[in-house]
């Protein structure tokens, strides 16, 4: 079954891989990622299948959002690295762009590896696909793994408080979680902060309608005035200088929190500045 799968997604990429430069798609073949003999790395990542799921990304990224990036050279071309960024857009498009920017706008293409939910696994062709494409059941195993092997993660501490509120809190961080800052100091990798600006415009929730959302089991139910399908805006998308803590990953909250806090006014400073330069929604 897959392999017919597979070659009707060969079929549709061999339409529109023109659309990318091919010496983008050399610097991706050369890829590093923990790869064994067979191409593969442990968690089933593939850089030739980016040529299958690349050409709709590339599209929305470079078309599309027109995401324009600063600060790319923060992100290292090798060695562990943990990406902290804000989350919004009722639809998380911010991931996939940031992934988008370490693949097609770096020298030297850098796989951000994200947590994905964990009853992705449980659907048999989805699971596939993600993990051929880079993505990783969200487990701190898992996350450990991916930094041991100099892997680049990328985590979003706001969680799904973050990509659901209302336009009024637009480029207001909620509270971060403190997972993400014990594991940086448990495996010592560096942190590098993004503020992501354009996703609270994509889609502008003006309420969320907590009932529906509980009587139907989901974590939000937004209402947008403008629909649901994401608008043109345009992306910006600001990294941050690495950020080195040191500590013991058993602190106490108190004293976590306190490195978090640094970190959440790195990206407090990245949206600001990008707020303050943008020209439009669109521009």
């Amino acid at each position: 079954m897959f392999e017919s799968l597979t070659s009707k997604a060969r079929k549709i990429a061999n339409i529109s891989v023109g659309k990318i430069p091919e010496e983008t798609w050399e610097r991706i073949l050369q890829m590093e990622a923990g790869q064994n003999k067979y191409g593969y790395d442990p968690f089933g990542f593939e850089p030739g299948f980016l040529r299958y799921v690349g050409p709709p990304i590339y599209f929305l990224h470079k078309k599309y959002f027109r995401t324009e990036v600063v600060g790319l050279e923060n992100v290292p071309d090798s060695g562990a690295c943990i990406l902290v960024s804000n989350h919004s857009g009722q639809i998380a498009l911010d991931g996939m762009l940031i992934g988008a920017a370490c693949i097609f706008d770096k020298e030297k293409p850098r796989m951000i590896r994200s947590m994905v939910e964990h009853w992705i696994p449980t659907i048999p062709f989805l699971s596939w696909v993600f993990a051929r494409a880079g993505q990783v059941t969200g487990t701190r195993d898992n996350a450990r793994l991916l930094l041991e092997r100099d892997g680049c993660l990328m985590v979003f501490p706001e969680g799904i408080k973050g990509i659901s509120k209302t336009y009024d809190k637009a480029y207001e961080l909620t509270n971060f979680g403190l997972g993400f800052m014990r594991l940086a100091l448990e495996t010592q990798t560096p942190i590098i902060p993004i503020g992501v600006i354009g996703g609270e415009e994509q889609i502008p929730s003006v309420w969320n309608i907590e009932t529906i959302a509980k009587t139907a089991g989901l974590p939000s139910f937004p209402v947008s005035p403008l629909g649901t399908f994401p608008l043109p805006v345009k992306y910006h998308i600001h990294f941050g200088e690495p950020l080195i803590f040191e500590g013991k990953p058993d602190e106490e909250d108190r004293a976590i929190r306190d490195k978090v806090k640094i970190v959440t006014n790195s990206i407090e400073r990245l949206l600001n500045d990008g707020l303050t330069s943008r020209k439009g929604y669109f521009f």
